[in-house]
């Protein structure tokens, strides 16, 4: 992988993409707004798209860097590393639009990113209804969803967006019809 790239230079979209975003902590103590750090795209392929690390919005103080989970670190977000956000949300847009968006959670990526989706274009690993029910009727955490469907270890330790937006391609991969089948039915 090559982290903090951008858009790669060589590896094509395509239809599907999967999205995972890192965040970090700001606001007053225990710093529980939510800021984009790092999003990473991969292709249906679990080819990295595009990767990188986020500058936080001016005048915005990041309190907790929640390195232990995120793998963020302060020198990743500044200015001579990170791109603005306003360039990566637009990068991301461009590259999501008129395409099947899937992810873990993916109201929370978009919402750290600013951006919307149509509903019938996210195929949402979180929300799918046969890992719902195969966790006994809960949201599954990515990380026990991925051992169990795909007998994979990730998340042991640092998060890496990359990753986890290849864990949820495989999953979606995996189900294709099921998810499929959801859709039509709920969207029509």
């Amino acid at each position: 992988d090559e982290v903090n790239i951008g858009l790669h230079p060589t590896h094509k979209l395509g239809r599907y993409v999967a999205l995972d975003c890192e965040m970090v902590g700001a606001g007053p103590p225990p710093y529980r707004d939510h800021v984009l750090a790092r999003v990473s795209l991969v292709n249906f392929h679990g080819e990295e798209i595009y990767d990188s690390y986020v500058q936080p919005p001016a005048g915005v103080v990041i309190g907790n860097y929640r390195t232990a989970v995120s793998g963020i670190e302060p020198h990743h977000l500044s200015a001579d590393v990170a791109r603005p956000f306003e360039e990566v949300r637009a990068q991301v847009a461009e590259l999501i639009r008129q395409r099947i968006l899937i992810g873990h959670g993916v109201r929370n990526d978009l919402s750290v990113l600013q951006l919307t989706h149509p509903w019938g274009c996210i195929r949402d690993t979180s929300l799918f209804r046969k890992f719902i029910r195969e966790n006994g009727g809960k949201k599954p955490a990515l990380r026990d969803l991925v051992r169990r469907e795909l007998g994979l270890s990730i998340q042991n330790g640092e998060h890496c967006s990359i990753e986890d937006a290849r864990a949820t391609m495989l999953l979606y991969v995996k189900e294709k019809v099921a998810f499929e089948e959801d859709c039509r039915r709920l969207f029509g």
